[in-house]
């Protein structure tokens, strides 16, 4: 058998160099040069820069409407309507952008192709071309740096709502832990020295206002309506709090507390019958019955947006936004720091 598959190879390669000698002696019967590019192969390679662009296109517009129901549903927070206006505007203008330029491209490549009869003009500069090609850019560049700019200022500044509600996500490998303050308004101030197994959050014991914190692992609650404030804090390596919904995100960095606020627009039980949503978890629980799994409800999360570790993917917590009566009663049922761990 090897000896065979070893013939078979040393006749392919016999075959090959043979079709070689036969192309280099057909080369020699043509009255053109090989390499001589005629007006009928430029014609020819001209239209076919016209249908690829055709194609190109249409692909494109498939592809935006193939995927579009693949992103997230709508903004669930003030601040994230104004972040998503920001990002439709980016979108259609590099769209705009994108359709033009390569329009432009395909149609000069079929414009000004090869032909024996014109002749090239030679053009060394034009002040009118380079001004366009600057004043444009900059122009749109502008818009969106300043625009940018006055979202940005106004989603990072301090929470000066009096009716906020302050959270501490504290970021761990690989899960997360959120601390309310409790019926004092104050949370307690916390000394990584201090971190046991019954004091997974390290909250300095001998800081009364802690007393009365409450923690929450497995989900956490928040009000809709109201100015939510987050503090972070990480015990290992750099974490990042990503909620994608309510389109916030901040790195929760060792030995340092980062902050970030925002307020909630919708409640977990309107953001599930919002027609998108509803399409959107549609798809997805019919993929997931395809691998015969069992189909989810939606719900808000709290993800780690940074490779942190081996089980970096699971890093995840459910976050529920309640009108105020629910959380509130939410809450009540909820036992301060100080009672579980005497209990410990």
């Amino acid at each position: 058998m090897s000896l065979l598959v070893l013939l078979a190879i040393v006749l392919l390669i016999v075959a090959g160099h043979q079709l070689l000698r036969i192309i280099e002696l057909s080369r020699g019967l043509k009255k053109t040069h090989e390499w001589k590019v005629s007006d009928s192969d430029n014609n020819m390679m001209g239209k076919a820069m016209l249908i690829f662009m055709v194609l190109f296109f249409i692909f494109f517009f498939w592809q935006v409407g193939r995927w579009l129901d693949r992103s997230l549903p709508p903004a669930a927070s003030e601040h994230g309507a104004y972040i998503d206006t920001l990002w439709d505007a980016n979108m259609y203008l590099v769209t705009f952008v994108f359709l033009v330029t390569n329009f432009f491209l395909f149609w000069f490549a079929y414009k000004y192709r090869g032909n024996s009869k014109n002749k090239a003009v030679f053009l060394a500069h034009n002040n009118k071309l380079e001004m366009l090609w600057t004043v444009v850019p900059a122009v749109a560049l502008a818009f969106i740096i300043i625009f940018g700019l006055k979202y940005w200022n106004e989603i990072m500044d301090e929470a000066k709502d009096t009716n906020k509600i302050s959270i501490e996500l504290y970021a761990k490998q690989f899960d997360w832990t959120a601390r309310y303050a409790g019926k004092d308004g104050k949370l307690g101030t916390s000394d990584f020295r201090q971190i046991t197994g019954t004091n997974s959050v390290g909250l300095d014991s001998t800081d009364t206002f802690g007393n009365d914190d409450v923690l929450a692992r497995n989900e956490f609650h928040i009000p809709v309506g109201r100015q939510i404030e987050l503090s972070m804090r990480s015990r290992d390596v750099i974490h990042s709090a990503f909620l994608p919904h309510f389109r916030a995100q901040m790195n929760c960095v060792p030995g340092m507390i980062t902050y970030f606020k925002f307020k909630p627009t919708k409640t977990t039980a309107e953001m599930r019958k919002d027609p998108y949503t509803v399409k959107m978890m549609d798809g997805i629980n019919k993929e997931r019955a395809k691998e015969g799994k069992e189909p989810i409800e939606f719900d808000y999360l709290l993800l780690c947006n940074k490779i942190c570790g081996v089980s970096h993917f699971n890093m995840q917590m459910t976050v529920i936004v309640d009108n105020e009566a629910d959380y509130n009663a939410w809450l009540a049922k909820q036992k301060a720091y100080k009672t579980v761990a005497s209990k410990n």
